[in-house]
């Protein structure tokens, strides 16, 4: 009689559990679903802004801490990052319609306005102010000299791209003949400079991070000067719109400056290594030491500036290194190309 009481008992326990569980699944489904409910109609409220980017690079830190801190979600803006793998394929983008913002080289918008575009592009935000590349030799050179790179055989860029021209710039600042003094390899694409430089090509090599530190950390090797440094406070890239997105989208473009600012104050506040782990989800075949390294060495070189407004004496020094490399036909008016209303609101 006691086993068969214990029996029912056991059964009648089960059951209870079994009713109570399927209970559970209803709620937790129903919680779940209020949850999923929630974040589609958090999503629905946020602007949605396709940003097309000249290239996915540690060097553009700011804008990704803004990403990854959720600044632009606390602007109402639902961003959408896209690369694109170079200037033209950015600045056709925007001109397409297919990006509401690029990102890249504001000389891309000097050459669209002089062609004669009516909807031409503005830049309202300028992110870095320091070229990116560095000059890599085979041995360390504590006394460098730019003049010692005569006779010498240097792995360059492509002609007209903005690496290539500030390196031709620097040279000529420096009583240097970029035809004729040495010799300028300018037939190897973008990526693969460093990897030819390890195999032994060339005497010494213009490199992007985070070419510049993998060449040093393999031992293959060294950074000797920096272009960023030596050819001034250049404009190196921004963001831009078309004048009709700018005109029919201000608010957007305000807050989307907003995100950003608070990037660039993240940045000039806090130390290399917390950046470098801040944007690490950015980066993920990247290990942490080395993009500690690489947001280091631009810190030290003054990459960033403390606001985004872009002031004409940078858009002129822009504009002189694009004449002396004859790719300029005329100097584009700054009231024509840049506004800094949304970045002197950011400011504030």
């Amino acid at each position: 009689m006691i086993k068969r009481i214990s029996v029912l008992l056991l059964l009648l326990a089960l059951s209870m559990t079994a009713l109570f569980g399927c209970s559970q699944t209803k709620e937790t489904k129903h919680a779940s679903a209020i949850i999923n409910t929630d974040k589609t109609n958090k999503e629905e409220k946020l602007t949605p802004v396709t940003l097309n980017e000249v290239a996915h690079s540690i060097f553009y830190a700011p804008m990704y801490v803004a990403i990854e801190k959720g600044y632009f979600e606390k602007e109402g803006i639902n961003l959408n990052l896209i690369t694109g793998f170079g200037a033209d394929k950015t600045m056709t983008a925007v001109i397409s319609g297919t990006a509401d913002i690029g990102f890249m080289g504001s000389e891309a918008s000097i050459y669209a306005y002089n062609e004669g575009a009516n909807d031409y592009v503005i830049n309202f935000a300028q992110l870095t102010q320091r070229a990116g590349n560095f000059l890599v030799a085979r041995e360390e050179m504590k006394d460098f000299k730019w003049t010692d790179l005569k006779g010498k055989d240097v792995l360059g860029g492509r002609k007209g791209g903005m690496p290539e021209m500030v390196f031709e710039y620097i040279l000529k600042e420096n009583g240097i003949d970029p035809e004729k003094d040495l010799t300028i390899i300018q037939n190897i694409d973008f990526g693969s400079t460093a990897p030819a430089f390890a195999d032994g090509r060339g005497d010494f090599t213009i490199e992007f991070e985070p070419g510049a530190t993998s060449l040093e950390s393999e031992g293959k090797g060294h950074v000797i000067a920096s272009l960023g440094k030596d050819s001034g406070y250049v404009p190196y890239t921004a963001f831009s719109a078309k004048k009709s997105y700018l005109k029919e989208n201000p608010d957007v473009i305000q807050r989307f400056t907003n995100a950003l600012q608070k990037g660039m104050d993240y940045v000039r506040s806090h130390s290399p290594s917390e950046t470098a782990s801040v944007i690490k989800p950015q980066f993920p075949e990247t290990t942490l030491e080395m993009i500690t390294t690489i947001v280091t060495r631009y810190y030290e070189q003054d990459t960033w500036k403390s606001n985004l407004i872009f002031e004409e004496s940078s858009f002129d020094l822009l504009q002189d290194i694009l004449e002396s490399a004859g790719e300029l036909e005329k100097r584009a008016p700054y009231k024509d190309l840049i506004t800094t209303e949304f970045a002197e609101n950011a400011a504030k």
